[in-house]
């Protein structure tokens, strides 16, 4: 009974952020007419005050991102033309990575570079998953073909941890930027900020919840390395 209560528990908080994070953002997605306008309009309302000429304001199915690559807030159609507490707070979240990056903010300038190696580390790890059946097949490749297992988990590890070790930036996008941003300019009422201080945590911990639910892939592979 104990280990199965241990085992709810760590599931719980390897499954819960990511619960708790879509219940959030979804809970706060009904349109609201009092407010002035979308996330995209928002967004684009927000370039323009801040003077981010060289930044793009596109639609994508992949997510609500900014690109720092190719200068670019990324937002989803629900957030582009949603009306609603989530769309304006995540597109002030998105904006904020942009302020950081046009005020050269060092910690994301880290993390883009650390992300970039471990794309490039699983990219390889993406390869091995191929190699791996057949090394094993060989005779006398089973102990290569563990050690290519073991690259994989190691890649898994680090794309996890990379989201543990940026999250500052990310509170720092929400709560250091995109909070003053919609308090001081008064773009939603001050019985919303609780809530938006709550959707805002939710865009901060989006990828730390992406990364918890990668760990159960983790002990998969685990598991497949004891066979």
């Amino acid at each position: 009974m104990p280990f199965l209560l241990l085992a709810l528990l760590v599931i719980g908080i390897i499954v819960g952020p990511g619960i708790w994070v879509k219940r959030v953002l979804a809970s706060n997605s009904t349109p609201r007419d009092d407010l002035p306008g979308t996330g995209g309009e928002l967004a684009a309302h927000l370039m323009d005050r801040y003077g981010l000429t060289n930044v793009r304001l596109e639609k994508t199915d992949l997510g609500d991102h900014y690109d720092t690559e190719a200068k670019a807030i990324r937002l989803t159609p629900n957030v582009m033309d949603g009306k609603s507490l989530t769309a304006v707070a995540t597109a002030a979240h998105e904006f904020g990575h942009a302020l950081q990056d046009s005020q050269n903010y060092a910690a994301l300038t880290t993390r883009t570079l650390m992300a970039k190696g471990a794309i490039n580390i699983q990219k390889l790890a993406g390869a091995a998953i191929f190699a791996i059946p057949i090394m094993a097949m060989i005779p006398g490749f089973g102990v290569a073909a563990r050690v290519l297992l073991i690259f994989i988990i190691a890649s898994m590890f680090i794309s996890a941890l990379i989201h543990f070790i940026t999250l500052p930036v990310e509170f720092d996008a929400s709560f250091g930027r995109a909070l003053p941003i919609l308090k001081d300019g008064n773009y939603v009422a001050d019985r919303d900020l609780l809530t938006v201080r709550k959707i805002l945590l939710a865009c901060a911990l989006t990828y730390v919840s992406q990364a918890m639910m990668s760990v159960l892939n983790i002990g998969r592979w685990i598991r497949l390395l004891r066979r």
